[in-house]
């Protein structure tokens, strides 16, 4: 389901990128979490638009590294990729929980505030499983790939 934001990622890396630590100093950068997933919706956006627009959808997915078989989850058999599912959904106000009680403060949007949200699912099947990937799962586990 389509968030406002893209999940954050919380993974830990070992820093061994080929810098000298000897004292302990990172001589590189890291992003923040929010900083991080803001870029990881760019990607998406233009992930899907380059999508939408590839007039050969197979390639496009090749070219990007889609895998088109993933393992199940015991490994047994090889899930295939069969659907590329776009959902758009239009946030048209917010709610939230009001403070000291048990109903929802809620805040519709005037037309200027509405948002589109498109995103984005990978599925593969077996006989036996179904599973949907994120395409901003997928795109963020290649960021990390790219960047090792």
């Amino acid at each position: 389901m389509p968030h406002d934001h893209p999940h954050p990622h919380h993974h830990d890396h070992p820093h061994g990128h080929g810098h000298n630590h000897a004292h302990g100093d990172h001589l590189h950068s890291h992003m923040h979490h929010e900083d991080e997933a803001a870029d990881l919706q760019v990607l998406a956006t233009q992930f899907i638009d380059g999508f939408l627009q590839a007039s050969d959808k197979t390639s496009y997915l090749k070219l990007a590294g889609v895998p088109f078989e993933r393992p199940s989850k015991d490994g047994a058999k090889a899930l295939k990729l069969i659907d590329v599912e776009l959902k758009t959904d239009w946030q048209v106000g917010t709610a939230s929980p009001s403070f000291g009680s048990r109903e929802l403060s809620y805040l519709p949007f005037p037309g200027q505030m509405v948002q589109e949200r498109t995103n984005m699912s990978l599925i593969y099947v077996s006989m036996d499983e179904k599973s949907t990937l994120d395409i901003r799962d997928f795109l963020y586990q290649r960021k990390q790939e790219i960047e090792e």
